[in-house]
């Protein structure tokens, strides 16, 4: 039997959870071609392909899928083995915040990796759109937080996300509807604003077909065919289909990620998730 490389099982879970290999190599700071030639040998060597590749997403086989949940479960033993002889232990809560599109896509794989690393270390976490956690940083609500960029907010830039038109794979003819259909954030999202601010400069109308405040809500209107939404690119579910200029739809910008700390973050906890963040999501 075959060793398995816990190295490279981290780059099969980057380029999962990510669903890119461009993506899952800047996650574990290798470059691309690495990546793919990593794991092109480790299929090789398992005579079975690990991940199909479209030209919109790289999705897992039935054989990833397995690979991919033993392989969560070796690396965290690998990051808690480490944490336990070497690191100093840390106690303490840590309060952080993270809209709703940040969290699963960019956040998950962070989280828990730096729980089973500090065991004793309590984490919170409140999911809220950007422009609810700035004032809870303000007033040490939260701790860090984890946001697009919010003007008067200072942060450490994580990585820069680009904001697409994304609508549901059976439907993928309702971008041609005038007025467009649109599903959109609850007021205050930047992902709103620079959406409705583009097909206005482009002339293009439409219709507010649908708000919300979180990402599962969007995401059901587009299952149904319903309408088009500017989503973070992160956050779009893989059966789900991205959309742009080829369509007619006009180009959207990119968000700004940043880590924000509040003032009473200076805390052992805090230092210890916040280089976390830094090390995992800078791109």
């Amino acid at each position: 039997m075959k060793s398995l490389d816990l190295d490279v099982l981290e780059m099969v879970i980057a380029v999962a959870d990510t669903g890119s290999f461009i993506s899952g190599a800047k996650q574990v700071h290798r470059s691309p071609s690495a990546v793919s030639m990593r794991i092109k040998a480790l299929e090789e060597s398992m005579q079975k392909p690990l991940f199909t590749r479209t030209t919109r997403r790289v999705l897992l086989t039935d054989e990833g899928e397995r690979l991919l949940e033993y392989g969560r479960r070796m690396v965290e033993m690998r990051e808690a083995a480490w944490a336990s002889v070497v690191r100093p232990e840390v106690k303490g809560r840590v309060t952080i915040g993270v809209p709703d599109d940040y969290a699963s896509s960019l956040l998950s794989p962070v989280l828990r990796r730096f729980a089973l690393a500090h065991p004793h270390v309590e984490l919170r976490v409140m999911g809220l759109p950007s422009s609810e956690l700035a004032p809870l940083l303000k007033d040490n609500t939260l701790d860090l937080a984890c946001l697009t960029r919010v003007k008067g907010i200072p942060g450490d830039l994580l990585r820069r996300e680009p904001l697409v038109w994304v609508c549901g794979d059976r439907h993928r003819e309702i971008w041609k509807e005038r007025p467009l259909p649109i599903a959109v954030y609850a007021s205050g999202s930047s992902a709103r604003a620079f959406g409705i601010s583009a097909l206005q400069n482009a002339k293009i109308r439409f219709r507010m077909l649908f708000e919300s405040a979180g990402v599962m809500g969007l995401v059901s209107m587009l299952e149904a065919g319903l309408a088009v939404a500017p989503m973070s690119r992160c956050s779009v579910p893989a059966h789900l289909i991205q959309l742009g200029e080829d369509e007619g739809l006009p180009k959207l910008p990119m968000l700004d990620v940043v880590l924000s700390r509040s003032s009473k973050s200076n805390r052992p906890p805090c230092e210890f998730l916040a280089r976390a963040l830094l090390n995992d999501l800078r791109s």
